[in-house]
């Protein structure tokens, strides 16, 4: 059985993660967290702590599991480049599995995005369109920036210098060599992503919409049991999918 500690329990997310990880036959529920509740004390003894929280308390938590030994499936979004190099420090000390998105079926979407990118390298504009309830507080959201990268990298492009995060006024014709991001707010909308590749005469989308958080927690429960033949290092949905392999 994997012992496996929740932290940020009470929230959505956490509420669901609870749900599956106790109606899975090879995990076991040892600790669901909340803000003021002691984390040293439940991750004690804990296989894997899986996070969806914020970047600040993310890696304060990751210090603890480094320290411990305990490996850690990292959903949380908005990290900058230097949070980022920290989680990579911390996974020479333990084992971690990080992605903006844990839903097999994005994953599976990245890996199309790469291909298609490759086809279609020439005469195509790209265009992601991204929508989340109005309680997200990061856009574009972490699941659309890594759309983003990989498309950025199939073409052998700098995101950082050819994306474009909103359009206002005389823009201007659009510059072919760019990555548009577009970012809806509204509802209760769980996710919703589109990769836009538009050229002359034919238009191609790929989308990813999420009907259920629970799509979340099962690819995290996947990643969980990943990690169970890993010491350490930094893993990516890539590698608990069997892509890199």
């Amino acid at each position: 059985m994997i012992r496996v500690a929740i932290v940020g329990a009470g929230g959505r997310m956490g509420r669901m993660l609870v749900e599956a990880v106790e109606a899975a036959d090879d995990c076991q529920l040892h600790a669901a967290l909340g803000r003021l509740d002691d984390l040293r004390a439940g991750l004690a003894g804990a296989d894997v702590l899986i996070d969806f929280t914020r970047p600040e308390a993310t890696l304060s938590h990751l210090a603890l599991c480094a320290e411990l030994g305990v490996k850690a499936v990292i959903g949380t979004t908005g990290f900058d480049a230097g949070q980022k190099a920290e989680i990579a420090r911390h996974a020479e000390r333990t084992a971690i599995v990080f992605a903006p998105n844990m839903s097999v079926g994005v994953n599976v979407v990245l890996k199309l995005l790469d291909m298609a990118a490759r086809a279609m390298n020439e005469g195509f504009d790209i265009e992601i369109v991204e929508a989340h309830h109005r309680n997200k507080v990061d856009a574009p959201s972490g699941t659309a920036l890594q759309m983003g990268q990989v498309v950025a990298d199939a073409l052998g492009r700098d995101l950082k210098q050819c994306a474009v995060y909103g359009r206002e006024g005389v823009t201007g014709v659009r510059d072919p060599s760019t990555i548009g991001f577009a970012t809806v707010r509204g509802g209760d909308i769980i996710g919703d992503h589109t990769v836009l590749f538009a050229g002359p005469g034919e238009r191609i989308e790929i989308s990813h919409k999420a009907s259920n958080r629970s799509i979340y927690a099962q690819g995290s429960l996947r990643a969980a049991r990943f990690l169970a033949s890993q010491k350490t290092g930094l893993f990516g949905m890539n590698d608990v999918l069997g892509f890199n392999s």
